[in-house]
């Protein structure tokens, strides 16, 4: 690639504001519910977030928070259903419980904590559900991207 050629790449590059990617671990009853409400409701949010639909909250192992952020997501977000309201009796329980003790790891190995977040949206809740899509975003974008250098090249 010749030199104008590399310079016009960075400057079309420039000129596309970037934008963060998000994974979303959505419960399949509630949240994903609430997420699929909200785009048949026409109710507008951020297209930022690639969606993952779980059965259960408490299915989200740390693991796959990790592997999200390894393989270039911004944010992480897992939702699920109201505690008490788990279609799995616990599983939101466990899921608090083990991702706490994730955002202390995170911010352990250098990722800023606010990069994860665990909210709950039950399934009529399309209006909060997409709050909090355009809260992530807004958050996200002012932390900037996670790997700047990965960004800027690819």
């Amino acid at each position: 690639m010749s030199k104008a050629e590399e310079k016009e790449k960075t400057e079309n590059a420039e000129k596309h504001e970037w934008e963060p990617k998000i994974v979303g671990f959505l419960c399949r009853w509630c949240s994903y519910a609430g997420a699929d409400l909200a785009g048949s409701s026409r109710i507008e949010y951020p297209p930022n977030v690639r969606v993952i639909r779980v059965p259960c909250s408490g299915r989200v192992n740390p693991l796959h928070v990790l592997r999200a952020f390894r393989k270039g997501a911004d944010a992480v977000l897992v939702a699920g259903c109201h505690p008490g309201d788990c279609h799995y009796s616990e599983g939101n329980y466990y899921a608090r419980r083990r991702l706490d003790v994730l955002k202390e790891l995170l911010e352990f190995i250098g990722i800023e904590p606010e990069r994860f977040r665990l909210e709950w949206c039950s399934a009529s809740e399309a209006r909060r559900f997409a709050d909090v899509i355009t809260e992530v975003t807004g958050q996200v974008k002012k932390l900037g991207p996670l790997n700047p250098k990965e960004n800027k090249n690819g």
